[in-house]
């Protein structure tokens, strides 16, 4: 006698309300495995739809991976049947025998609270919100995807070593050629006096910049994968482009780390481009924006922040997130605290990298957030003045040209006011989240203490 499909029960031996069969959040991407990794089990990555990345272990990464093959079942009235098959190719895939109770216990107590998949009773998850330390900020995508891969590869050739080498040698020649032969401070000094050399100079500034980000789009569409948007966001205070290149963790570490370096090399194509025209042109602005391609190339390279250069180190380390390892390795370090699940799950050497990196780098970069903080005030009074100059000269009938340039000054002040008052709006509102919380939290603490007593 058939007594229908046995019911699907949740971790406590209760009836589990399944309703359908859970299915992959839209926009969530199966990456695979994270080649050359420091973690002593190879992890799996998904991609949630923010783009940030989650760390799975092979189990519920084939369980998410079933899912996503079985979607054409969703909504199907015999969800028994269909977790069944689930757990059987999970079972396949990973060598150990599942069932359609375990599917659905894995699903709603690890995958759906990560944002991965839809819980067995089809409601979705709460949006996971990334708000990894020192991270930008009020990202918005200016440059879809379509467009940034076509950008990448149209320059991609440039990665390819027979481009390379010539242009690494043409890199040495030209910074050989200006720094020892021109007078850069005769450049700057014009470009001071010259209005319309100030414009050229911060254009081709700008240029660079968004010139460094198709590189990294470029080492993307080389290594075989699809470079994300293009945007701008706040860093700290200061408004910053990016080039999203989550697909790059496809690769392992030598494509991985051609994408970190690819920015840079293409400000260093910047550069001989710009030498070359100054040759032919001799016209000195062209000198202040080298210089200024130069410092921006200094800058990429600091491992202390989130630049070019942290993950660079990151990707050495096989570490996707080095900042999360600050606070477990100074309580092992200074406290002599026994080392966590945290750095027990890396191998030995990316242990002792992150450790250099935590206790050389990290002190470091304490020092630039302290200056930062302490120049504010200054920058404020300095904002402040500039705008009030460029009113004077507004209203003095001014040459345009000159007018636009004290506009675009008193911008580049503004914006980081801006992004400060942002950034501490947004510190603010979680600070006065976190507070209400903890006096409701009290309070009800206070109303259960105060209750009638229970009866003996």
């Amino acid at each position: 006698m058939s007594t229908g499909p046995t019911p699907i029960m949740d971790g406590a031996g209760r009836p589990a309300p399944v309703l359908t069969l859970p299915t992959l959040i839209d926009g969530v991407e199966m990456v695979g495995e994270f080649k050359n990794s420091g973690y002593r089990e190879p992890p799996q990555l998904v991609s949630l739809p923010n783009r940030q990345l989650v760390r799975l272990p092979p189990l519920l990464f084939q369980v998410a991976k079933a899912l996503d093959e079985h979607r054409h079942l969703a909504g199907t009235t015999d969800v028994g049947i269909a977790l069944e098959r689930v757990a059987a190719a999970v079972s396949r895939e990973a060598g150990a025998q599942l069932t359609g109770e375990q599917v659905v216990y894995l699903v709603d107590r690890k995958l759906a609270p990560l944002g991965v998949t839809t819980y067995s009773d089809g409601s979705a998850p709460s949006a996971v919100k990334a708000n990894p330390f020192l991270a930008l900020k009020f990202k918005v995508a200016v440059i879809p995807e379509s467009v940034s891969s076509a950008l990448g590869g149209m320059f991609s050739w440039l990665l390819s070593p027979f481009a390379l080498i010539p242009m690494i040698a043409a890199l040495v020649l030209s910074e050989v050629w200006v720094f020892t032969s021109q007078s850069v401070v005769d450049a700057l000094r014009y470009s001071i006096m010259n209005p319309v050399g100030i414009l050229v100079a911060m254009g081709i500034g700008m240029l660079s910049v968004a010139f460094h980000e198709v590189g990294h789009a470029a080492a993307c569409r080389y290594g075989g994968v699809r470079p994300g948007p293009m945007g701008f966001g706040i860093y700290i205070v200061w408004p910053a482009f990016y080039t999203d290149v989550t697909e790059s963790y496809r690769l392992g570490r030598g494509g991985r780390l051609r994408t970190d370096l690819a920015g840079v090399y293409f400000n260093g194509v910047f550069v001989v481009a710009l030498a070359l025209l100054y040759l032919q042109t001799g016209y000195q602005p062209l000198l202040v924006a080298l210089l200024y391609v130069n410092l921006e190339i200094v800058q990429q390279l600091l491992p202390t922040m989130r630049f070019d250069g942290y993950y660079i180190m990151s990707d050495l380390a096989g570490i996707p997130d080095l900042f999360k390892y600050i606070k477990p390795i100074l309580r092992r370090t200074l406290l002599r605290r026994p080392p966590d699940a945290l750095l027990l799950d890396l191998k030995r050497w990316p242990q002792v990298f992150v450790a250099f990196w935590v206790l050389v780098v990290f002190p470091v970069m304490l020092i630039q957030l302290g200056l930062i903080a302490t120049q504010v005030p200054a920058l404020l009074g300095l904002a402040w003045d500039k705008i009030g100059l460029l009113f004077e000269d507004a209203m003095a009938g001014g040459e345009p040209v000159a007018v636009i340039v004290s506009v675009l000054q008193a911008l580049m002040l503004v914006l980081p006011i801006a992004g400060l008052v942002l950034i501490t709006y947004s510190y603010g509102r979680l600070l006065l989240r976190w507070a209400v919380r903890r006096v409701r939290d009290r309070t009800a603490g206070k109303g259960r203490a105060t209750g009638p007593l229970p009866d003996a």
